[in-house]
């Protein structure tokens, strides 16, 4: 095997809200004892995962049913969030090279009643029911009644940096929904929000109010960062899911933005058979980890999620050459045994597979910028254009 294997095709897979154990600094976020993978584990009675087992998942902690393998068949180790925060736009900004050195503001009381003055004012609704931190699906159900008499859209947040605002599809329209997200997202420029969330649901009562799939998230612009590079080098691209909105569509060449894991996996199929031979970076994200499960704190909705990954992945991995690299990590953790629904500082993994390339298991890593690096190195393109990318593993995917 050529000891310096040339990379084409990079596919990384981030699996929302996966993490495989308390960071080192979890206790400044009050999340000691936080284990996405494990806890999840243990509260199901065991996890049948063969085909990441055989990546090297096992070998990243104990984790009740999938045993440590002595030789896994992926690269594996443990990525630390260098990132303040526990954020889905943070964690994935500093996978491509941002790294934010203050957290994104958290409105645990609500947000400023100015704040909610101005936006109801320039997007000319009369008024605004909520503005509090809640459960997504719980104030629908508490409010979503009253949206449909009144006209208001429902306002909330959680404990990530978001300003959500969710409205019934037909009686108020999702057209309308995402122009108001648009106006929002400029108001609250000055505050530094990291997302306006588009919350659509449909029903004619609560107890029959369910969200759908045309969410649409409306992200802060990332500073330089690896997309943008690989993007201007002429290399394309692709992302599935809300990739494109967590980067406000730039440095994207097209993508399938998809609402949920099963579409997500079958858009990434699609998508690597149809650049086989060719340079690329496909970007996916699994939502339903963080979103259905994480947050409802479902372990055995969680389970079961990680159950078709696992089943899904020998569809990825056959169309894989050797000149492919599928990466598997994640943004924060999202411990579904956790106390609250907020995310938690975790450990996030990463497993780095090409056909033919050395498994192996490596040291924690400081930052998830090591995987920018590496697309960088991969791709023959410079770091100097983004000031947080992290160190490249490219070495040791090449033995």
């Amino acid at each position: 095997m050529n000891s310096k294997k040339e990379f084409k095709r990079f596919i990384c897979l981030v699996a929302d809200g996966f993490g495989v154990g308390e960071a080192p600094d979890a206790v400044r976020y009050g999340d000691q004892g936080s284990n996405t993978l494990g806890n999840t584990a243990r509260k199901v009675g065991g996890l049948k995962l063969p085909n990441l087992e055989k990546l090297g998942l096992g070998c990243l902690g104990h984790f009740e049913g999938i045993p440590s393998t002595p030789n896994p068949l992926a690269l594996v180790s443990r990525l630390a969030e260098k990132s303040a925060g526990k954020d889905t736009t943070s964690g994935h900004w500093e996978i491509a090279g941002v790294v934010t050195d203050k957290p994104f503001p958290l409105f645990e009381n609500g947000f400023p009643t100015e704040l909610v003055d101005e936006f109801v004012r320039a997007a000319q609704i009369p008024g605004v029911l909520g503005n509090r931190h809640a459960s997504g699906t719980e104030i629908i159900k508490t409010l979503g009644e009253e949206h449909l008499k009144t006209g208001k859209p429902i306002l909330y947040t959680s404990g990530d940096s978001v300003f959500q605002l969710a409205a019934h599809e037909d009686a108020f329209g999702l057209k309308r929904l995402h122009e108001i997200c648009e106006i929002a997202r400029k108001v609250t420029l000055p505050y530094q929000i990291g997302r306006v969330i588009a919350r659509p649901f449909i029903g004619d009562s609560s107890f029959t109010f369910k969200r759908t799939e045309n969410r649409r998230d409306y992200s802060l612009t990332p500073g330089t960062n690896c997309l943008d590079v690989i993007k201007k080098s002429g290399i394309e691209v692709i992302s599935v899911g809300k990739i494109d909105d967590i980067f406000a569509h730039r440095g994207i060449s097209y993508g399938n933005h998809t609402g949920n894991n099963p579409d997500s996996l079958k858009a990434t199929l699609d998508f690597i058979k149809k650049t086989k031979g060719q340079k690329a970076f496909i970007f996916v994200n699994l939502v339903d980890f963080d979103m259905l499960f994480g947050h409802r704190r479902d372990p055995l909705g969680y389970a079961k999620a990680l159950v078709h990954l696992d089943e899904f992945l020998p569809k990825l991995l056959s169309e894989l050459t050797e000149e492919d690299c599928l990466m598997i990590t994640s943004d924060h953790g999202c411990d579904p045994t956790f106390r609250g629904s907020d995310h938690t500082r975790e450990f996030v993994p990463l497993i780095a597979y090409s056909p033919n390339s050395q498994g192996a298991h490596l040291a924690d890593r400081g930052t998830f910028a090591d995987i920018g690096a590496t697309l960088l190195e991969a791709f023959h393109l410079s770091k100097n254009e983004v000031p947080g990318i992290g160190y490249s593993f490219l070495c040791d995917l090449q033995k």
